[in-house]
């Protein structure tokens, strides 16, 4: 019943947003209320559980993605990105832009969380698209199918981190053949699948959008590159200098105060705001009208995240995944097969990639341990899984929504479908490596 229980709530959603065209922040409100009485959460505890959820989330990604939004709104307007997108185009041509997209998500993504991966990249995807007239979906799937498998695959990120401590597996090891297995999966995810999806009508958000300007009142290539991804020289410098600094050093507390991630986004907004504004000659009132102008255009993204994240909270409340779970683990089949199906399960019922791939390790630790199995292609077939089809519990999923501002149809052809093929080809490379390996 918990399992039916689960995809009535989801198919609530779907009819609160697709048929009743309720606003989806408040669609996702009386889900999650309704999957908490639905899953037997006591009554008096409901509310608290949709509160905790959304500020969790907002907790984690409110500065991020307004800061990330001021800062995509600065190089859109100061010219930044036109001066990007033509370097990049020189260098890649027209026709391969989509290549240049998929390196971009790929060598960024390693060091970055997804989520701010996102707002700093996305911005670029639109400049883009508009400046050579190329669909944005197009355009986007690359760089997105990488961030993806970055996120699901690779340590130092959350998940893969994680689990490469909890099945003692070697986190060299894991990120060589997290690699080998990454690069052939975002190649079929990113530029061949993108193919599909040209026709896809795409109208992105108007805040990262600006008007072509003259050659000559550009910022320079240096000031360009530098200023939209001085986060990504932020998060990998002080990630190296948090693993060469002793903890006892008197730096190292500041090290990792600069490390967060909202932390450096602030940074990087102070500094795009003298090398990208007032060193352009542009005056203070009107930088601070684009930056007021930009967290305009995020907050109903902000507000639906929010929301996703309380019917999450409710979901991992009620204890779903652990019933889910429990009910897969006597499968008689490979365990890397097991570990990538009952992650992919918890995955699309509750919706978090993270709590999907630690929900699956917490139960198949002592079989994994007893199989012979390598620990490095358990970590990397549970990474595969938790980024199985991502739908409407997933924040991903309304970030992408909105963010390329189509409907929830085309986000389920691309998007999921992306995140889809991203976890069937990751089981097929953790797969193919097990064979040639053992």
């Amino acid at each position: 019943m918990t399992i039916l229980y689960v995809l009535m709530s989801i198919l609530l959603l779907v009819l609160l947003i697709v048929w009743a065209k309720i606003n989806p922040f408040l669609a996702f409100l009386i889900t999650s209320i309704s999957a908490g009485f639905l899953l037997g959460i006591p009554v008096e505890e409901i509310a608290g559980s949709v509160q905790q959820g959304m500020g969790k989330l907002l907790g984690d990604l409110i500065i991020i993605i307004t800061m990330g939004a001021m800062l995509g709104k600065l190089v859109a307007e100061s010219g930044a990105a036109q001066r990007i997108a033509g370097f990049l185009m020189g260098i890649f041509g027209k026709k391969y832009i989509h290549w240049a997209m998929m390196v971009t998500g790929l060598v960024v993504g390693i060091p970055l969380f997804y989520t701010v991966g996102f707002v700093l990249l996305v911005p670029l995807v639109f400049t883009v698209a508009y400046q050579f007239k190329l669909p944005a979906i197009f355009v986007g799937i690359p760089l997105l199918a990488a961030l993806s498998v970055t996120h699901g695959f690779l340590p130092p990120h959350p998940s893969p981190a994680a689990l490469v401590a909890q099945f003692d597996a070697n986190m060299g090891l894991t990120l060589l053949y997290g690699m080998i297995i990454a690069i052939p999966t975002i190649l079929v995810a990113g530029p061949w699948f993108a193919q599909f999806l040209k026709k896809i009508p795409s109208n992105p958000l108007e805040t990262f959008r600006a008007n072509p300007k003259p050659e000559d009142t550009l910022p320079s290539t240096f000031n360009s590159f530098f200023s939209a991804l001085l986060p990504v020289a932020l998060l990998i410098g002080t990630t190296v200098l948090a693993l060469k600094v002793p903890e006892s050093h008197r730096l190292y507390p500041y090290i990792i105060f600069v490390a967060d991630p909202g932390m450096v986004m602030l940074i990087s907004l102070i500094v795009a705001t003298f090398t990208l504004g007032l060193g352009m000659k542009v005056d203070m009132k009107e930088l601070m009208g684009q930056y007021v102008q930009a967290v305009k255009d995020v907050s109903m993204i902000i507000l639906i995240i929010a929301g996703a994240g309380a019917l999450k909270q409710v979901l991992l409340d009620s204890g779903v995944s652990q019933v889910i779970a429990d009910s897969l683990e006597t499968w008689d089949v490979h365990p890397l097969l097991l570990a990538w199906t009952i992650t992919a399960v918890i995955r699309v019922c509750v919706g978090s990639a993270t709590v999907a791939g630690l929900t699956t390790a917490g139960i198949i630790a002592p079989l994994i341990h007893d199989s012979g199995v390598d620990p490095n292609l358990v970590v990397l077939s549970i990474g595969a899984g938790s980024l199985m089809f991502s739908h409407f519990n997933d924040a991903g999923f309304w970030m992408y929504k909105e963010f390329f501002n189509v409907s929830i149809k085309d986000t389920i052809k691309s998007w999921s479908m992306m995140e889809t093929i991203v976890a069937v080809v990751g089981l097929m490379g953790v797969m193919t490596l097990d064979w040639l390996l053992f």
